[in-house]
């Protein structure tokens, strides 16, 4: 009922102290939320929680599927490395080996790993403020268009910002013009499929009666709070760089948007749209790391690859290079590494986390991968690790420490 924590699901044996971690973490929540973790390739944790409030049309469980915001980007990054093993694709050359049509604007020495790094320079789809809504914001083969076109806001590869949809479509694209199909097709047959993943960027439309849809604890901001926002910076309303974080701020919310609506769940929005559950996504990264019934993803060479800093040495392009460095985003080929705001399990892991709090992640030399999913958007980065996150964090650690 409304006003209480239902935890569900099970844990192994010696795992019982990150169900209590869980249910503390949710028990102001008012969303659902999932919580899984596979250690050494097994299973340990698969929790469910129903939250303090309602949580939507169909009942929750750990079956359940939800959006994954961000998080997405970690099953995009394992398609790019999936190919990159397979010697299909080098992720230190130019984009137009792949995508000739690229070089546009002056973009012809960007590389593979410029865009999985988020230093391509083209961090939203529009160089207006207003960006682009819907229902363009669902034309895949015109946004691509358009970011082919489109010149770089900096010298690709001299500074880093996020690219919080735009990077979904960039590598995306790289994928399917080596793999001759979309990036959620190809996730679907090479690591969806093996896994028998409950993990979709395009929910099809047999798992929509399982979807559970997201909601923000706090109101949105308005256009003009982000352009107060932006101007706060230091940027001059006209700046390119600020008509492009406008424009992200008005995409993400006609992302956000979207989602709420079967069309844009079933469309591939493979920066922020992936569709599933905790228990798949946590799954997917143990697969990553090591094998899980006989499936193994990706080797120890990649994973090492994979997880190497990338950015540590430049800064977001002027003005926002200024200011305390230690809180910036760290990331690897695609995927986030730990950082203040985001601790991940420690240093090693790697992942990626998502708007409102979600979080996949894997530590190779820990034997963990984690997923964790929630219907309530209440993460603000900005104020350091979500507090549902933090409990259950250290108990899996621990748990995963302990002898035997």
């Amino acid at each position: 009922m409304p006003g209480l924590t239902a935890v569900g699901g099970e844990v192994a044996p010696g795992w019982e102290a990150v169900r209590d971690a869980f249910t503390r973490g949710q028990a102001d929540d008012p969303g659902a939320a999932q919580l899984a973790v596979h250690h050494q390739g097994r299973l340990v944790v698969d929790l469910a929680s129903s939250g303090t409030g309602p949580v939507g049309p169909a009942p929750y469980g750990t079956d359940s599927a939800c959006v994954l915001m961000s998080a997405t980007k970690g099953l995009v990054a394992v398609c790019a490395h999936l190919l990159s093993e397979r010697g299909a694709l080098d992720l230190d050359a130019p984009v137009v080996r792949y995508w000739p049509e690229f070089a546009a604007g002056g973009k012809g020495a960007t590389t593979v790993s410029d865009l999985l790094t988020h230093r391509a320079g083209l961090p939203s789809f529009a160089s207006d403020a207003a960006g682009v809504g819907l229902p363009g914001l669902l034309d895949q083969d015109g946004r691509v268009t358009e970011l082919a076109a489109m010149r770089p806001l900096w010298e690709p590869g001299s500074a880093f910002l996020y690219h919080a949809l735009t990077f979904g479509h960039l590598v995306g694209e790289v994928v399917r013009r080596v793999a001759g199909v979309s990036v959620g097709a190809y996730f679907a047959a090479e690591v969806a499929g093996p896994l028998g993943l409950d993990l979709w960027i395009g929910l099809p439309p047999e798992a929509e009666s399982r979807f559970v849809p997201q909601f923000s604890v706090s109101p949105e901001p308005t256009p003009e709070q982000i352009t107060g926002l932006v101007a706060g910076l230091g940027l001059s309303p006209a700046d390119p760089l600020a008509l492009a974080l406008r424009a992200t701020a008005a995409e993400l919310a006609a992302a956000n948007e979207a989602l709420s609506t079967r069309q844009g769940r079933a469309a591939e929005l493979p920066g922020a749209g992936g569709i599933g559950n905790a228990r798949s996504l946590s799954r997917m990264y143990a697969a990553v790391v090591g094998p899980v019934d006989g499936v193994r993803l990706l080797s120890p060479q990649t994973v090492d690859r994979a997880r190497t800093s990338r950015n540590e040495h430049l800064a977001p392009p002027p003005p926002l290079d200024e200011g305390d460095s230690s809180g910036r985003s760290r990331f690897g080929l695609g995927f986030e590494l730990p950082r203040p705001g985001l601790p991940m399990l420690g240093e090693g892991s790697f992942g990626h986390a998502g708007a409102g709090g979600r979080l996949g992640m894997a530590c190779p030399e820990r034997g963990l991968a984690v997923g964790y999913v929630c219907t309530a958007m209440s993460w603000e980065p900005a104020a350091g690790p979500d507090p549902r996150w933090t409990d259950w964090t250290e108990a899996v650690v621990t748990a995963a420490s302990a002898p035997g």
